[in-house]
């Protein structure tokens, strides 16, 4: 069914507002993917925040006029799926993702931080890690220590509830902890002194 005026303003519309937030755009060829397939990637780019959807050219080139996506107008031809994302790299992750399962979606062109891509620049903005990725990634350094720690831990307790001796205490602690038996005979004539001599403090 035909787009009427008003159809076709409405999109260019909504286009244009998801361009004036992106970063990204990455155009894809869909031809041949059957709809099951495409309802799919949709899914997946809306859980992803990306803006995904099947456009005439025509349209989406009055969308990008005037905005910093305006230099992919020369790439925009033939059957294109749109990726556009505020994210830097989630339309490329999204469309390079499914195009490794799907050989019928063939990327194109895109265009990131005001800079044109071609099918490789794609691929590669898409193997960059995404700031949830970095974060996973940082918080396993973060936290590799502390499990170290734990399994430790774990094992000395174990020892404990199994009645394993404790381990022998370093030749150093053994010499500090005789020195004051030799001084006991002497400080046994002043009470006051072999009380506080004697005294362990209280672990805090």
């Amino acid at each position: 069914m035909p787009l009427n005026v008003e159809d076709k303003k409405a999109i260019v519309a909504d286009v244009g507002a998801q361009l004036a937030g992106a970063q990204t755009v990455v155009l894809a060829e869909y031809r041949g993917i059957p709809v099951e397939e495409l309802t799919k990637l949709r899914a997946s780019a809306r859980s992803q925040g990306v803006y995904l959807r099947v456009l005439k050219n025509t349209l989406a080139r009055r969308a990008a006029q005037g905005t910093q996506f305006e230099p992919l107008a020369d790439s925009m031809v033939g059957p294109l799926i749109y990726g556009i994302s505020a994210d830097p790299i989630a339309s490329a992750k999204v469309l390079q993702g499914f195009a490794k399962t799907q050989d019928k979606l063939v990327i194109t062109a895109g265009l990131y931080n005001g800079k044109l891509l071609d099918v490789a620049g794609v691929k590669a903005l898409a193997t960059i890690p995404s700031r949830e990725e970095l974060l996973s990634q940082l918080l396993g350094v973060m936290l590799a220590p502390v499990s170290a720690m734990a399994r430790v831990l774990g094992a000395v307790a174990a020892q404990k509830a199994a009645g394993a001796p404790a381990p022998a205490a370093p030749a150093e602690v053994v010499a500090e902890a005789a020195a004051p038996e030799a001084s006991a005979e002497p400080a046994a004539a002043s009470p006051e002194a072999g009380t506080e001599s004697n005294e362990t403090p209280a672990a805090e």
